[in-house]
């Protein structure tokens, strides 16, 4: 726990956080918000899957281009654009009566250019703090990250029974406005200059620790998007029990993040966490009572903050500053098509089988991703005496 201490202790760097847990925050909302929204408005599920499809696809998609740019455009202007074109293509969705194509394009504009606060911040971090306080930085941060994957969709829901979904829409577009411009706005952000890249688009691709990460992750977040439906589809949508279930998870990816977070990262690290992963879902799969699927996924869930937080240590230790927004963009691609993966698997496996069938579809795809980063560990590095100094970032212009 002391270098938790140590880590918010750095100038600005609390602040830093903050900002970007509230700039990413909606993350946790836009999903289910558009979900409920686009079925309102356009009378089916169907529908409103095209229009999250959509949303989803571009995400994917653009990341990797949009992070790139700001090695071209500079940090603050990439970030200004995408927020404020996201935006406005959200406002449309939830203020206008569209056909469903429009609604399908604005989802699609509005996730391709949202603001890329992940990749910037993560390339952030090596320059504000000293190399062996970057493995705890990153699992502190990864930790952190589930207070946006529980609370968001909580506060959505609540919101949604107060105002409705449009105004719940507006809502979350106003709280991304506001963490952006607290983000955009910060120091050390608009200090940030990052050096153009000389590599084509992709080939950060070719370093095997990044093409790791991206395989071994997306596997792994296909998996908890599998668990968290058969979770779902065992007490049924909107049930209590599901969301009991879902945050006892959260709160043990939170402990394990603190307590495993200050753990250098060896070529074992990752295929160690999501072994404790793996252990935690396939004690789920006889369990189907509250207290016995809480206990099994908070112990799922002990390894998942360290595994997420040994994969941006990885790409902060291989690759050149340079090309960090672009790996970093690459594995939440990867993340995401993952998620769409394991959740289309489990659908299936969920009408076969039951809420059963989900988990047994996590299991698989947590130990394909234990296994293959077991498999090719010796493309993993070793980090044990830290992540290293990146290379010199371009000419930093100081405040006037």
């Amino acid at each position: 726990m002391r270098a938790y201490g140590e880590v918010l202790r750095v100038p600005g760097l609390a602040r830093i956080m903050l900002a970007q847990l509230i700039a990413r925050f909606p993350a946790g909302m836009y999903s289910l918000g558009i979900l409920m929204h686009m079925e309102q408005q356009h009378g089916s599920y169907t529908a409103a899957g095209l229009v999250l499809a959509a949303f989803s696809v571009g995400m994917a998609i653009a990341g990797p281009f949009v992070s790139r740019l700001m090695s071209r455009f500079g940090t603050v202007t990439v970030l200004l654009t995408t927020a404020i074109i996201s935006m406005l293509a959200l406002l449309s969705i939830a203020s206008f009566e569209i056909p469903l194509w429009g609604d399908v394009l604005a989802g699609a504009i509005a996730g391709a250019a949202m603001p890329p606060v992940v990749p910037t911040v993560r390339t952030l971090y090596p320059r504000m703090v000293q190399q062996r306080l970057l493995a705890p930085l990153f699992s502190f941060d990864a930790a952190l990250q589930e207070i946006i994957w529980v609370f968001g969709p909580v506060l959505l829901t609540l919101l949604v029974s107060l105002l409705g979904t449009g105004p719940t829409l507006l809502v979350t577009i106003a709280i991304q406005a506001v963490g952006a411009l607290f983000f955009i706005l910060s120091p050390e952000v608009r200090r940030l200059r990052i050096p153009p890249t000389t590599r084509k688009l992709g080939r950060v691709l070719r370093k095997p620790p990044v093409l790791l990460s991206v395989i071994v992750s997306s596997m792994f977040i296909g998996g908890f998007a599998a668990v968290e439906a058969g979770v779902v589809a065992t007490f049924g949508e909107g049930a209590l029990e599901a969301g009991i279930v879902l945050g006892v998870s959260a709160l043990g990816s939170l402990a394990g993040g603190f307590a495993l977070g200050g753990r250098g990262i060896t070529p074992w690290s990752v295929a160690i966490r999501l072994t404790i992963v793996l252990l935690g879902m396939a004690i789920a799969l006889p369990l189907s009572d509250v207290v016995g699927l809480s206990i099994a996924l908070f112990i799922a869930g002990i390894g998942t903050a360290p595994a997420l937080a040994a994969f941006s240590a990885i790409v902060a230790g291989t690759v050149k500053f340079a090309d960090t927004p672009e790996a970093y963009a690459w594995i939440g691609t990867g993340q995401l098509l993952g998620a769409a993966l394991g959740s289309a698997i489990a659908g299936v496996a969920i009408d076969a089988n039951g809420g059963v069938g989900g988990v047994w579809v996590a299991v698989v795809m947590v130990a394909i991703a234990a296994a293959i980063a077991a498999i090719f560990r010796h493309h993993q590095p070793d980090l044990r005496q830290g992540i290293g100094e990146p290379p010199d970032t371009a000419p930093v212009e100081l405040p006037r």
